[in-house]
């Protein structure tokens, strides 16, 4: 049985809160319908459904046409892992944005939400793009930005083995396996080190079209964390560093827009992850769980 739902306003954007109008729970939400109010919304906040893991990965699967990781997170079902980031605020960003995985969707759960405070943030990267100085704007307009940085050998390893169908062992692919998947993606170069792990620079627009449309988001990783990886250097295309000033500009325009998913006990949230960046207030709570996944979906045709 398919489960209708009623929506209504969520925060100071097109943001909206999804909940049941009848019987039914999370995992009988029709995937177009959800997919169509995210490409209006930028981001839903599901509520009311009665959600478990099981739900949880049952709607991310059926709304999905792949999912993908973050390999230094550890897996609790098919497709979610456990938001593990230390207990200090996280910046904003789109997940995996710095690389070349970055996922259309990213989902989460809340099993057990904070008594106080650790809200995640929202930020519609529309509403930034449009709030940036005109000069700003053509700074990011006129050229994209590198991301560069290392990563340890066990971390690459996890991704190519996901990216190569889990059908062979980590420990058995050799480096130019992921030269080659590197090949296939666009911006990216890889340098194998001498001590195993590799060192990448993926090349993307700041502000670049979204799974849903042409329109420019300014979705990107430039203010994002690397709680589990080292910190990328983070440059235009022509090798100059993003300015004091336009990184200023920057914070004082997201700040100025983001927004808290004040969590509740069996939440769930779905955020376009190529317009919308994410964050996290500052933990006050660290018995809150919450999942994490990241999927793709089919763009929807010209």
């Amino acid at each position: 049985m398919s489960t209708a739902v009623k929506t209504t306003p969520y925060g100071t954007g097109s943001g909206l809160l999804v909940e049941p109008a009848g019987p039914g729970g999370l995992d009988g939400i029709d995937p177009k319908e959800l997919r169509d109010l995210l490409a209006q919304a930028g981001f839903l906040l599901l509520r009311g459904f009665g959600a478990d893991m099981d739900a949880f990965t049952a709607l991310v699967q059926h709304t999905s046409t792949s999912t993908t990781l973050d390999p230094a997170r550890d897996f609790y079902s098919e497709v979610a892992q456990k938001v593990d980031a230390g207990l200090d605020e996280v910046g904003l960003h789109t997940e995996n944005g710095n690389s070349p995985f970055r996922s259309h969707l990213a989902w989460f759960f809340c099993e057990k939400a904070a008594s106080s405070g650790s809200q995640t943030t929202v930020c519609d990267g529309y509403r930034v793009w449009d709030a940036l100085s005109p000069q700003a704007r053509t700074a990011f307009a006129a050229q994209d930005i590198v991301y560069s940085r290392y990563v340890a050998e066990p971390q690459w390893r996890a991704m190519a083995h996901h990216l190569l169908g889990r059908t062979k062992p980590a420990d058995e692919i050799e480096v130019k396996e992921l030269l080659a998947l590197a090949g296939q993606l666009p911006g990216t170069e890889i340098l194998p080190q001498d001590d195993g792990g590799v060192r990448y620079s993926f090349t993307t627009p700041a502000a670049g079209t979204t799974v849903f449309g042409p329109r420019p988001s300014f979705a990107n990783s430039i203010l994002g964390p690397s709680f589990n990886y080292e910190k990328p250097t983070i440059t235009f295309a022509d090798g100059t560093p993003l300015s004091p000033q336009l990184l200023a500009e920057v914070e004082e325009v997201t700040a100025r827009l983001t927004e808290n998913l004040d969590w509740q006990d069996g939440d769930a949230a779905v955020i376009d992850n190529t317009r919308v960046m994410h964050g996290r207030r500052a933990i006050t709570d660290p018995d809150r769980t919450i999942y994490n996944a990241l999927s793709y979906i089919e763009a929807p045709a010209a």
